[in-house]
């Protein structure tokens, strides 16, 4: 079957690899769709940063690269394992892409034990290529109202999800999120779900545009054109945001954001930074302000789906290509690079299917 794997930084090649199998406890996934995620960005131009460099591999998947990426994916059950008789043949599910060691799964702060990682980061397989095979505690089925295209949008929702959750943000707090991207776009759309007040900057009017259009932005502001620590301070009553997230990994944002959060209030930054940022530290010290940062996800894919089965989150406005496997580089990581402001959430066909509808 075909995969796309990262050798090194700037070296990802679309290759001819061994299809897996279910093993005992296993889930193989047919891949519908998968999404380039921001991450995958960093490793391309950065990396490898979560990926294992080739001599070293990880210590819980034994894998080094190169490795098959991809850790935003949905599929369909293609075969099940031996002890497997919870889901059926055919039935759409996405995977939360976790390598942990099984002595911590299902623990407390999973997602912080030693040596964690992720599918089609440190091995395991990944979404960018036809087939998967997962074992099945990391296998989340999802309703049938729920699209296959949509579903492959869990995954960073989740990510999402689990910030908002460490913001602590309730109904009736004013956010700031600085960033329109996905992760942006999909943390103002669980905070709306959740009766907050929304304030998104961003400078793609693509962005802008997609904030706008799907409702879940209150209020957007373009850096470019207005000072966005004046606006959330007039839409707040001089009191500042109560909470705001960081999304773009930018440097200005993250100190507009100790200007604009109220004093006691709490940033979230929720990027991987792929340099280390000039910070105003004396705003959050004077200000009392609580820096949190937010990995991955804790039991956080059962409620994201369950926000989109029920209708609160529309998650289809944030897809704005779809594309095949081969075109990866050329249409897919090179639109997010260099023309970022012409997209939102792109996603991949390992198998060409879908394209044309």
């Amino acid at each position: 079957m075909r995969a796309a794997r990262f050798y090194d930084r700037k070296d990802i090649r679309i290759e001819d690899v061994d299809r897996p199998t279910a093993g005992p406890n296993e889930v193989l996934i047919d891949i519908a769709w998968c999404g380039i995620c921001g991450t995958d960005l960093h490793e391309y131009l950065d990396g490898p940063i979560f990926i294992p460099p080739k001599g070293h591999p990880h210590p819980v998947s034994g894998e080094e690269a190169p490795v098959t990426l991809g850790h935003e994916f949905s599929g369909t059950v293609a075969e099940l394992g031996e002890g497997v008789d919870d889901l059926e043949v055919g039935q759409h599910v996405v995977v939360e892409p976790y390598i942990i060691h099984e002595e911590y799964w299902g623990t407390e702060n999973y997602h912080l034990t030693p040596d964690q990682n992720f599918i089609g980061l440190a091995g395991g397989g990944g979404g960018l290529a036809e087939q998967i095979a997962v074992n099945r505690h990391w296998v989340h089925p999802i309703p049938d109202n729920v699209a296959l295209d949509e579903a492959a949008l869990v995954e960073p929702l989740a990510v999402a999800y689990h910030a908002f959750q460490r913001s602590g943000a309730q109904a009736g707090d004013t956010a700031l999120i600085g960033g329109a991207g996905p992760i942006g776009l999909l943390t103002a759309a669980v905070a709306k779900a959740h009766g907050v007040t929304t304030i998104i900057s961003e400078l793609s009017q693509k962005r802008i545009d997609t904030a706008n259009e799907t409702g879940v932005a209150d209020h957007v502001v373009n850096p470019a054109e207005r000072d966005v620590v004046e606006e959330v301070m007039k839409l707040t009553d001089n009191k500042g945001a109560d909470v705001g997230f960081e999304a773009a990994a930018v440097d200005v944002v993250l100190n507009t954001l100790f200007s604009a959060v109220k004093k006691a209030g709490v940033i979230v930054n929720e990027s991987i930074w792929g340099h280390t940022p000039k910070t105003k530290l004396v705003d959050l010290v004077t200000k009392e302000q609580d820096l949190r940062g937010t990995i991955g996800y804790y039991n956080s894919h059962k409620p994201s789906i369950e926000l989109v089965s029920s209708g609160k989150v529309d998650l289809k406005p944030f897809i704005s290509h779809k594309i095949a496997l081969d075109d990866l580089i050329d249409k897919g990581f090179d639109t997010l690079i260099n023309h970022n402001d012409t997209a939102v959430k792109i996603l991949v066909s390992p198998t060409g299917k879908g394209l044309n509808e």
